[in-house]
């Protein structure tokens, strides 16, 4: 049997932490999303064939 088990808590950032968590989130979402459009993990350069 599989137990699963969840936890919810509330934070209160100062407003310099609330800042860099919202710059974490927001770099974080961007480059999901650039994988997902088929970016993956691909550097400027494309390999040879």
């Amino acid at each position: 049997m599989l137990i699963q088990k969840a936890y919810k808590f509330r934070i209160y950032p100062t407003p310099e932490q609330a800042t860099l968590i919202n710059k974490t989130i927001g770099c974080t979402a961007l480059y999901t999303i650039i994988f997902w459009r088929g970016g993956g993990m691909r550097s400027g350069r494309q390999a040879k064939a």
